[in-house]
């Protein structure tokens, strides 16, 4: 299966099992072992760089062909899609192999008779991408933004009213190429001990913005392949996440609890702040997911937490802790520049649900604070309704707390994911 085949059967296994792009690209790449890695870069880059440009590449086909994409075959939909992007975001593809490639892949699939109306929409977008339409609407307006971000219309006229001032600093955010930030398992090594074991692998490596023990990387093939990774002296973690960490004022000999664990980035940096002293009871409702949270725990070293299955709506007895760490599922709208699949996917009335879940969880795991202790609720979401206006609500309900100190990162205004977090103390 060559490389381009093999990206059109990702894209069907999202377009028809809805599957998430990570999951699908994942697997994908498991199933292929590439000899040369460029040609694993071509798969990964075309295949979230469709799914990344979705709605614009959907708008610019529809202007070309007399039928519009979603009345198309799934598979011709995905053919024209691939070839749609290396034609107008793929420089180092010549506009001939992008069309030429998809005819042929239109007909292996048994869609001869389609081959030519692939062909000739293709070959058109190709003739006219240095003049390409505008999207209706004045550039302002939610519906241009919406195709020339590729970000459902909806959430545009969100962002608009809860940012005015900042949403197409946050739009273009989500498109930004960003180093990857990974967080120094200081227990292991220094901070300027890992820089210099990186960048000796050829690796470009320089510290982080917002947190002490982060390193931002990039030019690196497999993370796991990167000087220190197997040994534990790093994981992956935004700073964003970092910060909400160290702000919760983790002191050695604590007991902590993290509600909604997986995959452990929180659970395994507050177990690094307390040194081996005190523990971290670690639980997520799904069993899956322990696994993540366990194999980041053992490859680190950390010999003081405890990973169990909960569901945090359900209250422990007789449990307390010095910090309860409250990461709560959320929109994901902070990080949808990663994770492309949830614009798409997200609606309003998830919103509400997700709101009213947050409330569930927090009327439960505020019983776990000792008095004098610290309750840190996050998300990675820029939603108010999930953020501030939750915490608002939560201090309305329960006088015995107060806010301490909260924070509000935005993607594309910091160079970070869009992060909330509050740091709230029982009296």
């Amino acid at each position: 299966m060559d490389s381009r085949d093999i990206v059109l059967s990702i894209l069907m296994d999202i377009e028809t099992k809805n599957t998430f792009s990570n999951i699908a690209i994942s697997k994908a790449l498991a199933k292929n072992q590439f000899e040369d890695k460029r040609e694993r870069a071509f798969v990964t880059r075309l295949a979230e760089g469709v799914m990344e440009q979705l709605i614009t590449l959907d708008y610019i086909i529809n202007q070309f062909s007399k039928t519009k994409v979603k009345k198309c075959k799934p598979l011709i939909r995905c053919v024209l899609r691939m070839g749609a992007y290396q034609i107008l975001y793929m420089d180092s593809v010549p506009d001939s192999a992008a069309c030429n490639e998809a005819v042929k892949l239109t007909k292996k699939h048994g869609f001869i008779s389609l081959s030519g109306f692939v062909n000739g929409v293709l070959r058109s977008i190709a003739r006219k991408k240095d003049n390409m339409p505008e999207p209706s609407g004045d550039r302002e307006s939610a519906e241009y933004l919406s195709v020339k971000y590729s970000t459902p219309q909806w959430i545009v006229e969100k962002l608009k009213m809860d940012y005015p001032k900042e949403y197409v600093q946050i739009l273009k955010g989500c498109f930004m190429e960003r180093d990857t930030s990974i967080r120094t398992n200081t227990l292991k090594i220094t901070r300027n001990e890992l820089m210099s074991m990186i960048e000796e692998a050829g690796i470009t490596a320089c510290a982080g913005n917002y947190d002490e023990k982060a390193i931002l990387i990039r030019d690196y093939d497999f993370i796991k392949k990167v000087p220190g990774y197997k040994k534990g002296y790093f994981t992956v973690q935004d700073e964003s996440s970092m910060c909400a960490i160290r702000a919760a004022g983790i002191k050695p000999g604590m007991t902590l609890i993290d509600v909604c664990a997986a995959p452990g980035g929180k659970t395994t940096c507050a177990a690094e702040y307390l040194e081996g002293q005190g523990m971290v009871y670690s639980m997520d409702i799904s069993e899956d997911k322990l696994d993540l949270i366990e194999e980041n725990v053992a490859r680190l070293g950390l010999s003081n937490v405890s990973i169990s299955r909960h569901d945090a709506t359900k209250l422990l007895e007789d449990m307390k802790a010095d910090v309860v760490i409250a990461d709560l599922p959320c929109s994901g709208l902070g990080i949808i520049g990663r994770k492309n699949d949830i614009k798409y996917r997200l609606s309003k009335e998830q919103l509400d649900q997700l709101v009213r879940l947050q409330q569930d969880i927090l009327s439960v795991v505020h019983n776990y604070v000792k008095e004098g202790g610290t309750l840190l609720y996050s998300t990675c979401t820029i939603n108010p309704a999930e953020n501030q206006e939750n915490l608002a609500w939560f201090l309305k309900k329960h006088p015995e707390f107060t806010l301490v100190e909260d924070r509000l990162f935005l993607q594309g205004v910091d160079d970070c994911d869009g992060f909330y977090y509050g740091v709230l103390k029982k009296k």
